[in-house]
């Protein structure tokens, strides 16, 4: 696996597992509910027509996340 990046520079359909939150608070614990949990797979799947936010599949759910909560998800890449 590659270094930890953030989640918004994952690419349209590749995978990766989730390794960090660098979210604090109720924002680390609003994350932690919808599943970035460390070790959880996710896909990004969709970008909004703007670019922001963009959908991703985890934990068997689709969820939007804008680029800056997501820029505080680390993530190891699968490909």
């Amino acid at each position: 696996m590659n270094a930890n990046i953030s989640l918004n520079t994952l690419p349209l359909g590749k995978k990766a597992v989730v390794s960090d939150l660098t979210a604090v608070g109720t924002e680390r614990r609003r994350m932690l509910d919808l599943g970035l949990v460390r070790g959880a797979s996710v896909e990004a799947l969709h970008k909004s027509p703007t670019g922001d936010p963009t959908a991703y599949f985890i934990m068997g759910a689709v969820i939007a996340l804008r680029g800056e909560d997501a820029q505080k998800v680390l993530i190891q890449d699968l490909s």
